[in-house]
């Protein structure tokens, strides 16, 4: 029997050698990505029939649903209700936060800045922690019976505005996630800011451009990418509000079970026992962020491209 060439051998290693590195990540992906996604689709289109009392053996048994999941989950008034809520949320949240980020970028990335190590680490700091640690934190700090801010506003005289329950609930969630989540898009940003080649900014300069000038015509621009993106993270992050509302709705009666729509999968799946229903409303929740985030995509590429070609 002939043995191939050495050469061959090493050559067949080579090339094989990065399908070997992405194996493992290969193997997790599908173990605890791939799997899971495909087994929610299977449930979503099943559904359990119950015979007689649903007792004994073979009371229940999965049967095929078709499209009724799907089609009960967009009537459900409760997803629908849900889904406006987060959208309510979102438009406070999304904004205010991507602003922020943007000037606390614009600012560290000033030439006159001091302290500019120690304003990063604590811009990003709540970033750090834990979304569950920051809705408790913040929870505490809302309620009137323990919060600081109603004690100094009592001693004050002021009134004591109720923030976890009616129009300003919004308002108290979304300060959360912008706390929490400013300072990572202000790193994003930022980053791309100290990219940009120090030539351009000469050049500005030179032209007798002033630091506010210099950030609303030339560094604002060029970032314009990386605001894109952070916009999609916040989309995204916004469309699976899931964190706060159910960590905080212990602590009020303003925040129904089903607020956000990943609220209203976890009532149906662990609350209501109709994983099925679940599975159908979770997919319908997947496909709509991915439909809008494309869909914002596209607008964005367009606009880049015709920017470009002028």
């Amino acid at each position: 029997m002939t043995q191939p060439p050495k050469g061959a051998r090493r050559s067949y290693g080579v090339k094989a050698a990065p399908y070997g590195f992405l194996l493992p990540a290969a193997v997790l992906f599908v173990l605890f990505f791939a799997l899971p996604i495909g087994y929610a689709v299977r449930l979503s289109f099943h559904k359990v029939e119950i015979k007689g009392l649903g007792l004994g053996k073979g009371a229940r048994s999965e049967v095929w649903a078709g499209l009724e999941n799907y089609a009960s989950a967009l009537t459900d008034s409760e997803f629908l209700a849900s889904s406006l809520r987060v959208l309510g949320y979102g438009a406070i949240v999304v904004p205010v936060m991507l602003g922020l980020a943007l000037l606390f970028a614009l600012l560290l990335d000033a030439e006159r800045v001091r302290g500019r190590s120690f304003a990063r680490l604590a811009i990003f700091l709540p970033y750090a922690v834990p979304g569950v640690i920051a809705a408790v934190l913040w929870g505490f700090l809302y309620l009137p019976d323990v919060s600081p801010f109603h004690y100094l506003l009592e001693k004050a005289g002021l009134p004591q505005p109720d923030l976890m329950d009616g129009g300003p609930l919004y308002l108290a969630m979304s300060n959360i996630a912008v706390w929490g989540g400013t300072g990572f898009n202000m790193i994003v940003i930022y980053t791309a800011l100290r990219a940009l080649p120090a030539e351009v900014y000469e050049a500005a300069k030179l032209d007798g451009c002033s630091e506010l000038q210099i950030a609303l015509r030339v560094k604002i621009p060029m970032v314009v990418p990386s605001l894109v993106l952070t916009f999609f993270f916040s989309i995204i992050a916004t469309l699976q509000v899931f964190n706060e509302p159910m960590t905080l709705k212990p602590l009020t009666n303003g925040i129904p079970s089903t607020w956000s729509p990943l609220m209203k999968v976890y009532n149906d799946a662990f609350t209501g026992g109709n994983i099925h229903a679940a599975s159908a409303t979770a997919v319908v929740l997947a496909l709509a962020t991915f439909a809008f985030s494309f869909a914002l995509l596209r607008i964005s590429n367009r606009r880049t491209t015709q920017g470009a070609s002028r």
